[in-house]
């Protein structure tokens, strides 16, 4: 009987601690770190590549709020409202973010981890797995609120340690640009807060907030993580360095990018070895990792280059042929095929990144810009829906881009570039498509007009003209009309300078699309105007009739 009551108060035990959880309505875990740590945790997962799990919370393996939780613990639903609740402190990311490492960024539904220097790194989604970025650099960067996590202890004064460098805190934050006489020896504090040497006692390491406390069992030692820190293993958008460099080099030596070598792993970087991948048959994923072994080797392969210029350039070469006394003319063939390789292999591959049926995070990113251009008025769902495609078609037109309705390379980096057009129109919203049809104004057939002939002089309707040459006035008009809408697509046409072979086929084409435009529009004034003067000839029998019949009435009534 005492066995069965002790069970008893067991599991009531257990329920009542289960309760209290759920009721709380947060996951917590009694770990704790300090904000250097948490720092060096997250630095350390990216430059490991981890993989982005959603609800994952283990090293390896982890959402945005896991990264944060596996090292530190703490609240796992809503760290923000608990940082406020606990009154730590917390602020606007447009007003600026304190020198502190290790705080925690917020924007909706979304968490990531303040690194130092204006770098932030947060574990984003499938397609992007970890991410090292600087704060701001477009889409998921633009954070709301910075905030101090309550499972993390952060310093008010003294020495801490960094990803291998000595920093100096006062007043909660670590010094830059200066330099501070501490127990009889002068340090100076660079730009990023580095100190010029390491403390000399090894017992002013720690500050008055014991940041020395490690913290959770995930965390790795700090000589361990300064060694994966400087010798990362996986590169994509967001790293920088030598090796970015390195990769750029050869994605422009096999065609696939034409950008600047910089050692920064941009939008065009990630869109040229992705192309890479896709034409290596590996896994299109952005990242290099193991695919360098083939993007360095001989057998690596090259970007598709257009043959249909190839066969024109050596016919130009004849004229030098044709005049032997001038020896000089030879010049000019041997510089030509040095400018052949620097073109043709250096267009990368435009490559679809979003299109109707896809639903991800990149797509909602995709539709919050365009409704800030004024293209889209919907609330940004992840779905590529026929709104979508009609916000990217409008976008592409008004950019002078293929419209195809389709998010490729070229019209991702013109969203986000400084000279995107915005929408000069309303955005496309699910009101705007049925008012548009509700709208649509009727037709009256001109079968229906009064017997006169003459339009309709209600007000609010436009009167058709009633003679030849009024036609033949309406006529000059809509052919002028065709004539300016032909030369503002010709001027629009005239900033982009394609090659010679090129231009010849797109101006015969404005000319041929200019004749139709002026034939139609003669073939709807010539229709109009012979039915219209079938309809005065009917009209004037009619009229000669009944004058007719009255003659003869009048006969009849003398008679």
């Amino acid at each position: 009987m005492n066995r069965i009551k002790k069970l008893i108060a067991v599991a009531l035990s257990a329920a009542t601690v289960a309760s209290v959880g759920v009721i709380g309505g947060s996951v917590t875990a009694g770990a704790s770190g300090t904000g250097a740590g948490l720092a060096e945790y997250a630095l350390n997962a990216y430059y490991e590549g981890w993989s982005y799990e959603w609800g994952g919370s283990s090293p390896g393996a982890v959402d945005c709020s896991g990264l944060i939780w596996s090292y530190c613990g703490g609240d796992r639903m809503d760290m923000l409202n608990d940082a406020q609740s606990n009154g730590m402190d917390w602020g606007y990311v447009s007003d600026g973010v304190p020198r502190v490492h290790g705080l925690g960024l917020s924007r909706p539904g979304h968490v990531g981890v303040y690194i130092e220097d204006g770098m932030e790194v947060d574990a984003r989604g499938d397609e992007y797995d970890m991410c090292y970025q600087a704060i701001g650099d477009g889409g998921w960067n633009n954070w709301d609120c910075w905030f101090k996590l309550t499972a993390v202890t952060y310093p008010t004064t003294g020495w801490e340690t960094f990803n291998g460098n000595s920093y100096y805190y006062e007043n909660g934050e670590y010094l830059v640009d200066t330099s501070r006489t501490i127990d009889g020896t002068t340090y100076y504090f660079d730009s990023k807060g580095h100190s010029s040497k390491s403390p000399s006692n090894s017992s002013s390491g720690s500050s008055d907030s014991d940041s020395s406390n490690t913290g959770g069992s995930a965390r790795p030692d700090n000589d361990s993580q300064a060694s994966t820190a400087s010798n990362p293993t996986s590169w994509s958008k967001g790293s920088s360095g030598e090796e970015v460099t390195k990769i750029q080099t050869r994605l422009a030596e096999l065609g696939f990018y034409n950008g600047p070598i910089d050692g920064e792993f941009g939008e065009a970087t990630d869109a040229a070895f992705r192309a890479f991948q896709e034409a290596a048959g590996l896994t299109v994923d952005g990242v290099a990792g193991t695919d360098r072994e083939i993007l360095y080797s001989e057998n690596a392969p090259h970007a598709k280059v257009e043959a249909t210029e190839e066969p024109t350039q050596p016919e130009e070469t004849k004229p030098a042929e044709e005049e032997p006394t001038q020896p000089e003319e030879t010049k000019p063939v041997e510089e030509e095929p040095t400018e052949e390789p620097t073109e043709e292999p250096t267009e990368p591959e435009n490559i679809v990144l979003a299109q109707n049926g896809d639903f991800s995070d990149f797509v909602a990113t995709i539709q919050g810009k365009l409704s800030e251009l004024g293209y889209f008025g919907l609330e940004p769902t992840g779905l590529f829906g026929d709104y979508t495609e009609e916000a990217v078609s409008n976008f592409q037109l008004a950019n002078v881009i293929d419209v195809t309705g389709n998010v490729d390379t070229v019209t991702y980096e013109k969203l986000y570039s400084e000279d995107a057009v915005a929408s000069a129109l309303p955005p496309v919203t699910e009101e705007a498509a049925e008012e548009a049809q509700d709208e649509t104004p009727e037709v009256q057939d001109a079968d229906d007009s009064p017997e006169t002939g003459s339009a309709q002089t209600e007000e609010g309707s436009a009167q058709l003209p009633t003679t030849g040459s009024d036609f033949a006035a309406t006529a000059s008009q809509s052919v002028a009309k065709a004539n300016e809408v032909t030369e503002k697509a010709l001027e629009k046409s005239s900033g982009i300078v394609p090659n010679a072979k090129t231009a010849d086929v797109k101006r015969t084409a404005n000319i041929w699309l200019w004749l139709v435009i002026v034939a139609a529009i003669l073939g709807i004034a010539a229709f109009v105007l012979l039915k219209r003067s079938k309809k005065q000839t009917r009209y004037q029998r009619y009229l000669a009739k009944k004058k007719k019949m009255s003659a003869k009435a009048q006969l009849n009534t003398r008679w």
